[in-house]
């Protein structure tokens, strides 16, 4: 089997072919740094991040770019409203996000370019439209695309390129464009606003022309994967293609990937809605960072995924779920033989978890693979039937596969705290004795102290509570 996924561009799900055998690059959208980026983002970001670790899962080396807008209208006038400089607005979120993202567990791209340290490569890409006629100044010297040179326009959105542009950044009576359709590569200097002097004028660069100069910078002309949100599907995207084919004349990108909305209460999740929820503000209400990965992951993505209590509270048991059969495993304590039947019983998870995932990122199928070898082990638990070594490497089969998911607990978590490791002394002493009321409250404590406990054939195992403290 071959990973295959859904090319928006071709409107059908097709082969993944690298251009480079082996080598997979992408580009993904990054955050526009102007306020925190809510789980609504989140949803995007993660679900390349699910694409990146199972490509590498699967032997591919991948090359991740992702990209952080740090000048843009919004974040100019959030600045000014803080009568502070963009940078400063910038580096807050940036750092945001950023811890954002490591709570969420979402793998690091190997580069994350700011728009303002690309300034020369952009001004180099709009240099190459105006040689090649696709580009043109206005009066005060802001520099467009001219929509009416590029015949193909339209096609990833499947527009019609005479139709009149909707969604834009920019106002189209804001500047003395030729036509209402074109958009902006350069903006002219404007009082109290930043800018660059360049070889092509002073002003600042234009949104979409920054993502495809910082693509081009580390991935080259031509790569094999870009992937954003549904929202970005027009115009940001489709301008992308036709700078970045009509500068260059190659193309730009073999597939396109694009994840639907994260919704609540049955609306798309954003700050224009008002209904945006921060991933600080989830954590304070005590849902676990893993659960909320959980939650974030569990659809296609390319399904709608409804975010809702019990989205929310399905995925904390599910991640308690997994909690407890680690859990299971590390404290079991088998003395006979092998089970025979638990290798064909993990390859055949292994097998079912690939299969899904190759056929565009099937998610839902894959977590059902990895629940049912969960059920499977716990009934060999109950039963007995594995030993010591088959734990170990049952264990070792989940963390593969979490290899992916990036669910299970951390098996570098720090070591249970002194006094905490005192009370399940104690507790494990009252059971001895018998002492089940002393039992009892020592479990009652420990679990107010966010250490569940659980008894078993192998003695009391433990293990930590969904809590906000818990990666």
């Amino acid at each position: 089997m071959s990973v295959r996924l859904h090319d928006t561009l071709a409107g059908a799900v097709q082969p993944l072919e690298p251009l480079e055998p082996g080598h997979v690059r992408i580009y993904s959208c990054g955050p526009t740094v102007y306020g925190p980026a809510h789980v609504g983002n989140f949803r995007s970001f993660l679900f390349a991040d699910v694409l990146v670790r199972y490509l590498r899962w699967r032997g591919l080396r991948v090359t991740w770019v992702m990209n952080l807008t740090d000048v843009d209208d919004k974040i100019i006038r959030g600045a000014a409203a803080e009568s502070i400089g963009i940078d400063a607005l910038a580096e807050r979120h940036i750092a945001g996000f950023l811890a954002d993202a490591a709570t969420l567990r979402m793998t690091m791209p190997d580069v994350l370019p700011r728009a303002t340290a690309h300034i020369p490569q952009m001004v180099a890409l709009v240099e190459a439209l105006l040689e090649r006629g696709h580009a043109y100044r206005t009066e005060d010297g802001s520099i467009f695309f001219r929509i009416a040179s590029w015949p193909t326009y339209g096609r990833l959105a499947r527009l019609d390129p005479d139709a009149m542009r909707v969604g834009e950044r920019v106002a189209a009576d804001e500047y003395s464009k030729d036509d209402a359709r074109d958009f902006v590569l350069w903006k002219a200097a404007k009082p109290g606003e930043p800018s660059w002097e360049t070889a092509i004028g002073s002003g600042r660069p234009g949104w979409h022309l920054e993502c495809s100069a910082m693509s081009m910078a580390y991935l080259g002309e031509s790569f094999d994967i870009h992937t954003g949100g549904v929202d970005l599907i027009f115009p940001h995207h489709e301008d992308e293609i036709a700078q970045s084919e009509a500068a260059t004349g190659a193309p730009f990108v073999r597939t396109w990937l694009h994840c639907a909305h994260l919704q609540m209460g049955g609306r798309k999740m954003a700050k224009s809605e008002g209904n945006i929820a921060g991933v600080s503000d989830l954590l304070a209400t005590g849902l676990a960072p893993r659960a909320l990965r959980y939650a974030l992951i569990a659809a296609h993505y390319r399904t709608g995924l409804s975010f809702s209590d019990e989205s929310v509270s399905a995925a904390a048991a599910a991640v308690a779920r997994l909690d407890a059969l680690v859990a299971a495993l590390l404290g079991y304590h088998g003395e006979g033989p092998d089970d025979p039947g638990l290798p064909a019983a993990i390859a055949g998870a292994r097998a079912a978890f690939g299969v899904a995932m190759d056929d565009d990122l099937g998610i839902s199928a894959a977590l059902a693979a990895v629940f049912d070898l969960v059920r499977d082990l716990n009934r060999r638990i109950a039963a007995r039937s594995l030993s010591g070594a088959d734990a170990a490497r049952a264990l070792d089969a989940l963390r593969d596969l979490d290899r992916v998911l990036g669910l299970l607990p951390d098996p570098a978590e720090p070591p249970l705290e002194a006094d905490l490791q005192v009370l399940l002394d104690e507790r494990a002493a009252a059971r001895s004795a018998r002492d089940w009321a002393a039992s009892d409250h020592l479990r009652d404590a420990l679990a107010a102290r966010g250490i569940l406990v659980e008894d078993s054939r192998d003695g009391q195992r433990w293990r930590r509570a969904g809590t906000p403290a818990d990666a």
